[in-house]
């Protein structure tokens, strides 16, 4: 499916008025990219998608660096940044404090960049653990891997693997939520939410037990005031295509918004990541740039920011693994996101 990405008035009107780099630095900016540097506010403005105040709550648009990396290695941070601010980007989320940056660069440097630029760090993604003991991961240097967070100002800090460190058996899962739980704690004591991001094979089930959800046994064994989930949106809806029936056949349906909407308290973090429904796949879905897929955003933001006491409790980080061209994935889903309208 493919939508038109109608640039919102409210959002031009916005960024017109922030541009901290001024003209003269957009145009070094796109010198760098090679591509031509029209101010935000030049965008044609056309009408919003529907009426109603706007689904995405205002300062809450980030980005996860990982689907830019190809430009933060060659480029640097800094004009990558730069293109975030343009393109009304809030927030980012980090998968490595170099990715292969251009040149070397300080985490005082990095949170410094980051704050020109109008963009808070939120969160970042490191590994649960190695077999290296010298390996930064939670389980080999916890107090580095916190310090690190700490001096960027992070609020969240979290890893993208699977909780599958010794298995998938129910025992497994209770393991590895035990070890959650203290990586949580210590998050804590420093004033940080510890998060695990999803991918599907979390709702895959034990493999001892195959009635029990291995997700369910990580919702029950992690102490929810230390313990928090960031939904992968688009792999939650391929585990739905995926895992919605049990080993020996029998029908076990779920929905990814009713695990938010009954533990909304420890969803803090969403990847909004688009996908266009291809049942001869595999993963029963095709990736592709927010707002060109089959994911209805419209409603799952809604339902989520509705919720009484939430609407800016959430924060949504744009994402593609591998997008065609990454900058033009960030500006369209940014479009796409600032331009969808709650129902009257």
């Amino acid at each position: 499916m493919s939508r038109t990405h109608q640039p919102d008035p409210e959002l031009t009107h916005r960024l017109s008025r922030r541009g901290m780099l001024g003209v003269a630095a957009g145009a070094a900016v796109a010198a760098l990219l090679g591509t031509a540097a029209t101010p935000a506010a030049a965008t044609p403005a056309t009408a919003a998608t529907g009426r109603g105040r706007p689904v995405l709550p205002p300062g809450r648009l980030g980005i996860q660096l990982y689907s830019l990396r190809d430009k933060v290695s060659t480029l640097g941070f800094a004009p990558v940044f730069a293109e975030l601010e343009k393109y009304g980007y809030d927030e980012v989320e980090f998968a490595g404090y170099t990715q292969g940056s251009a040149g070397p660069i300080t985490l005082a440097q990095l949170k410094r960049l980051a704050r020109d630029h109008g963009l808070t760090p939120i969160g970042s993604h490191v590994g649960y653990y190695s077999s290296d003991p010298n390996a930064y991961t939670f389980a080999q240097n916890l107090t580095k891997v916190l310090d690190d967070a700490q001096a960027l100002g992070l609020k969240h800090i979290g890893t993208a693997a699977g909780p599958f460190r010794y298995g998938m058996t129910v025992d497994a899962m209770k393991r590895a939520a035990e070890e959650f739980n203290t990586y949580g704690a210590a998050a804590k004591a420093r004033g940080m939410k510890f998060y695990q991001h999803n991918h599907s094979e979390e709702f895959s089930f034990a493999t001892d037990n195959p009635k029990v959800r291995l997700y369910d046994v990580l919702l029950k064994e992690t102490d929810p005031r230390l313990v928090y989930l960031e939904m992968d949106i688009f792999w939650a809806y391929v585990a739905q295509f995926r895992f919605s029936k049990r080993p020996d056949g029998t029908p076990a349906p779920f929905e990814p918004l009713d695990y938010v909407l009954r533990r909304p308290d420890r969803y803090p973090l969403f990847h909004v990541k688009d996908g266009e429904s291809d049942p001869s796949n595999p993963f029963g879905y095709r990736m592709v740039d927010v707002g060109d897929g089959d994911i209805d955003y419209q409603k799952f933001i809604s339902a989520v920011t509705r919720l009484k006491g939430h609407r800016l409790a959430h924060h949504w980080q744009a994402e593609h693994d591998n997008p065609t061209e990454s900058l033009t994935f960030a500006r369209r889903s940014s479009e796409h996101l600032h331009s969808l309208r709650e129902k009257c």
